[in-house]
């Protein structure tokens, strides 16, 4: 059986980005068929209700997943009563302000993954150009690999999938990201890459709501500037942690790969000489 995955992009957190990519990483799954609806960087309720109703009239998925910065935003809340009434399997994927309705989530019937080291950027015109828009992603994407975060949320879907595949009932994830939970599934050998992932993970958090303050709570130019930028300082460093914490573990061949294979199996390996099995 092909299942057939959807997802949908309203807005963007770190996570979005590559959503899709981490399910069939190189392009030879036999086991599914994704297709990508977004509404770009804005995510109004007239953008979302668009392409979620697209999703779920035209393109008709065996599986839904909808991704967007705080799925308390009257747009994504939008999505969600969309969804919750279409009787496929859908999944939200948000930011740490989800944690604020994943219980209403879970009672319309959804799925929820709330990846807490996913943080806002900051969003000051005065600061925020589309290079440092770009450079602040890229670290984050460092930081949600390197601390296991992609990976849970991978496992996630992927399970998913294979219950669809298996004719089994799917077992929505009601998941929140933590430092533990992201670290415990990087499969960490030596305990200092682990501590360094660790820690990379908390200064995500801490990025999030420093940039939560110079955005909403500091009013002054003068003031809020510093405070965005020096929430960018502070994801640079984080992402040199999990390069660090990966060096080590390379230096030691314990690197923790998880290859899907082309019948959607998920494949284990540490050294890098030997084969996924």
């Amino acid at each position: 059986m092909v299942v057939k995955v959807g997802i949908i992009k309203c807005g963007n957190i770190g996570t979005s980005p590559l959503v899709d990519l981490i399910l069939d990483e190189r392009a030879d799954r036999k086991d599914i068929d994704v297709r990508v609806l977004g509404s770009g960087a804005k995510m109004g309720v007239e953008q979302v209700e668009e392409v979620t109703k697209k999703m779920i009239e035209d393109i008709k998925p065996d599986l839904i997943v909808f991704i967007s910065p705080n799925p308390a935003a009257p747009g994504p809340k939008k999505a969600r009563e969309l969804l919750s009434k279409c009787g496929i399997p859908s999944v939200i994927i948000g930011d740490t302000p989800g944690l604020k309705v994943k219980d209403d989530i879970e009672k319309e019937g959804l799925g929820y993954i709330i990846v807490k080291c996913d943080p806002m950027i900051g969003a000051r015109r005065e600061f925020l150009d589309p290079i440092e828009m770009v450079l602040f992603n890229a670290d984050v994407l460092k930081v949600l690999a390197g601390t296991g975060a992609i990976r849970v949320v991978q496992n996630a879907i992927d399970s998913m999938i294979n219950a669809i595949k298996e004719g089994k009932e799917v077992e929505l994830p009601k998941i929140v990201v933590n430092e533990s939970k992201a670290v415990e599934s990087m499969e960490y050998t030596n305990p200092y890459a682990k501590a360094k992932a660790m820690a990379a993970f908390k200064i995500a958090e801490m990025v999030g709501d420093t940039n939560v303050k110079g955005c909403f709570m500091v009013k002054e130019r003068e003031k809020y500037l510093p405070v965005v930028a020096s929430a960018h300082e502070m994801i640079r460093y984080a992402a040199k942690l999990v390069d660090e914490a990966r060096e080590i573990e390379k230096s030691l061949d314990t690197v923790s790969r998880k290859p899907h294979g082309a019948d959607g199996r998920i494949l284990n390996k540490k050294k890098l000489m030997e084969k996924p099995e």
